[in-house]
């Protein structure tokens, strides 16, 4: 082979390899809709993972985690408000019923991410100017209860990406996917287990499903009707794909389209070399160590000062020691625990030292004691916390507990049992066991199905027939409407028919009595 020729073979293998990397690289647009920390846990992970696969990401965020390769950042922390070390009184106020939070959470959470958005004019000139010509899909949080949110991607043609940081959320379900989840068989988020099983729980769950799925639509309608905003649209532009923070570990197996991609512990990172002084506190307990937190959201300082005692009190009798999560100098702490504004959660999890984990709930921490094999006390607050907690209790590797009817002794001997009975440490490396074995890690996931609906043009193909359908067609109610009539109008032809018959019979019995008579 001549040498010019092996010189346009190398020339052309490079551009070659160069086009096939140009071309699979996306440039994608996310958008950050709510300050909580945990949520953008979950979101810049499934950005990272685009990004680790060769993708361009820029980001609109209130948490700056700092520009990189293939990433940019677009600061928003100055004008959404931050969900950081609320107090649990008050969160428990909110969401001290089945009712009040959707109301709250449409108003105040959803309608006022929108109103924060829309009046961003850098985040506007993107929509405006750029989202059609410089991105290949746009990345989005939907929000809790209100559509609203969805005209961040109505005006473009590009496949639109939501990222849903919670298990399950069935008050947009119908709008996101089409399809609902059967209250027979699947819980409501607010509702505090993970199966309906009895007679009575079915009936709860399928009122409160009624209920919500009613209250949202009017609450939306009588929004736009008296409240009407720019972003309010009139049909919301169900997404391409959909990226759940799900596994069937954490909310048991339902159906649902197959543009629901469940990446559940995607967050989760190789461990790191822990400060030298928590380091060893853990490996200097001969009993073990309990890690007692409760996320990123909750104040543990604002738990009323009679928990706090019952807490107090129980863990200093405690053999083992305690990493406790807690903001300011603690009066009168136990000897065994040590106090922190923060602790590298993930890390401390995998140590094999760690005996237990004390938790709200929230999914994220939930995933970290699943993957390390860690057995769960749990104290849901709020939200999808029961359902979660739940599960690992369905699971045999959790119990759970009533924060605000807590007392010392009940503590203790839930503490004890889990960290001294076999079962729920098997349980614990059984369910690790289960959430580690899949086809295919969240991160590949992702990078595989981002790339795909670009490919496709937003895949329509994946997306639910019930989209198509009006939701008196979708519950069937127009067929059940003609199966009725239908059924109305037999009984009434029969009813005529043998009405008719009676007549005849009567007219003939006339007719021979009369003969008989003469």
């Amino acid at each position: 082979m001549s040498h010019k020729s092996m010189i346009s073979i190398v020339i052309f293998t490079l551009v070659s390899c160069t086009c096939i990397q140009s071309g699979n690289t996306a440039r994608i647009l996310a958008i950050e809709t709510f300050a909580g920390k945990s949520h953008w846990n979950f979101m810049s992970s499934v950005l990272r993972a685009m990004t680790d696969n060769g993708n361009n990401v820029t980001v609109f965020t209130p948490f700056l985690d700092g520009n990189r390769e293939n990433y940019t950042e677009i600061d928003m922390s100055n004008i959404f408000p931050m969900k950081l070390n609320m107090s649990i009184v008050r969160i428990r106020n909110i969401f001290n019923n089945w009712f009040t939070p959707i109301s709250f959470m449409m108003k105040n959470t959803g309608r006022r991410s929108c109103e924060i958005l829309h009046n961003n004019d850098q985040l506007n000139d993107f929509l405006e100017n750029k989202l059609q010509t410089d991105f290949d899909a746009i990345v989005i949080e939907p929000g809790i209860v209100s559509g609203c949110l969805s005209y961040l991607g109505a005006n473009s043609n590009l496949p639109v990406i939501y990222t849903s940081p919670i298990p399950i959320n069935t008050y947009t379900e119908r709008v996101t996917y089409g399809d609902v989840s059967n209250p027979a068989t699947v819980s409501s988020m607010l509702l505090n287990f993970a199966v309906p099983k009895t007679f009575f729980q079915r009936l709860t769950n399928t009122l409160i499903w009624l209920y919500s799925s009613i209250i949202v639509k009017f609450q939306e309608f009588l929004l736009q009707l008296f409240d009407s905003k720019p972003y309010d649209l009139g049909t919301i532009n169900p997404p391409s794909l959909v990226f759940m923070n799900t596994h069937f570990i954490s909310d048991k197996s339902r159906p649902t389209p197959l543009n629901v991609v469940n990446v559940g512990g995607i967050h989760l990172k190789p461990s790191k070399k822990l400060p030298k002084d928590i380091l060893d506190f853990i490996e200097d307990s001969p009993h073990g160590v309990i890690l007692f937190t409760f996320g990123s959201t909750i104040a543990m300082s604002s738990i009323p000062k009679y928990i706090l005692s019952a807490f107090r009190e129980a863990l200093a009798e405690l053999p083992q020691r305690v990493l406790l999560k807690y903001e300011g100098e603690m009066e009168d702490k136990p000897k065994n625990v040590m106090t922190r504004k923060w602790f590298p959660q993930r890390d401390i999890l995998l140590h094999k030292n760690i005996k237990l984990f004390v938790s709200h709930g929230g999914i994220s921490g939930l995933y970290e004691a699943v993957d390390a094999g860690v057995p769960v006390l749990g104290f849901p607050v709020f939200g999808d916390q029961y359902r979660n907690i739940d599960n690992l209790v369905e699971a045999g590797m959790g119990i759970s507990m009533e924060i605000y009817a807590v007392t010392k002794a009940a503590f203790l001997k839930n503490v004890l049992d889990l960290v001294n009975d076999e079962k729920y440490i098997k349980n614990a490396k059984i369910t690790s066991e289960i959430f580690k074995d899949r086809p295919m890690s969240p991160e590949k996931s992702v990078a595989y199905w981002t790339e795909y609906v670009i490919r496709h043009k937003g895949a329509p193909h994946l997306k639910s027939q019930a989209l198509n359908l009006t939701w008196y067609q979708y519950f069937l109610l127009d067929i059940i409407a003609v199966m009725l009539i239908s059924i109305f109008i037999f009984i009434l032809i029969v009813l005529k028919f043998f009405k008719f018959i009676r007549t005849i019979y009567k007219k003939i019995c006339s007719s021979f009595s009369k003969v008989k008579s003469d």
